[in-house]
């Protein structure tokens, strides 16, 4: 029994290290390139619109994707005074990192549906339950995981707390006169995130919207195991 959880457990921090070095390099990327098109060379100017992981890494934000499953990277530096529309372009440049998690997610499921995940028991690789008994157990087990962990950063980032990507949405749907004041208290909104996080009060919802975008992503893909 130990075998297994230990075995269990290094698949799901390996797959996890995966994200941080592969897709958290992708999220970032994709803000700073939406802000290139969009008419802010800041990011670009300072050699972060790479997929180089290095140029991203933030060290405890990489540490909690590990451990506890969602965390962050290096946020990519954006000037909204040089989009056209300094709102609007804010708001594009970040829903396009956690588009990109949602996007990985789907590439995963497709792979997942690809190698036999049309099972019941390999379905339960990603919402909590497994049973590993050979080598393809081990990998439809690190696919469910690498699945999960992106949809978690991708409802993670798009909560509408700043500094996180949701709150840009919140503030492009304020009024001027609300958003300016959700940015100006944004340090305080901060500390609400961390004690959220580090309570455990996040994992009910970000457990339940995860569910339900497996479901979608496994509705989206079910004619892959038809035809293959």
């Amino acid at each position: 029994m130990d075998s297994f959880l230990n075995t269990e457990l290094l698949l799901q921090y390996f797959t996890r290290l995966m994200v941080v070095f592969l897709v958290s390099p992708l999220h970032e990327f994709a803000h700073a390139w939406t802000a290139h098109k969009m008419g802010d060379d800041t990011a670009k100017d300072m050699g972060r619109m790479t997929i180089n992981p290095m140029a991203h890494l933030d060290g405890w934000g990489a540490l909690l994707i590990v451990v506890a499953g969602f965390g962050w990277a290096k946020p990519v530096p954006v000037k909204p005074t040089n989009f056209k529309h300094p709102r609007f372009g804010m708001m594009v440049t970040a829903v396009a990192g956690p588009a990109m998690n949602l996007l990985a997610a789907l590439i995963g499921m497709i792979v997942f549906r690809l190698c036999g995940g049309a099972d019941a028991q390999y379905i339960g690789t990603l919402i909590g339950y497994v049973n590993l008994s050979s080598s393809k157990d081990y990998l439809m087990l690190m696919l469910g995981e690498f699945i999960s962990i992106n949809l978690v950063l991708c409802i993670f980032n798009m909560i509408p707390i700043p500094p996180l990507d949701g709150s840009r949405v919140l503030t492009f749907l304020l009024p001027p006169k609300a958003a300016l004041w959700v940015m100006r208290n944004q340090r305080y909104f901060y500390v609400g995130m961390i004690i959220l996080m580090f309570t455990g009060i996040l994992n009910v919802p970000l457990y339940f919207v995860r569910i339900l975008l497996i479901r979608i992503l496994l509705l989206m893909t079910g004619w892959i195991p038809a035809i293959f």
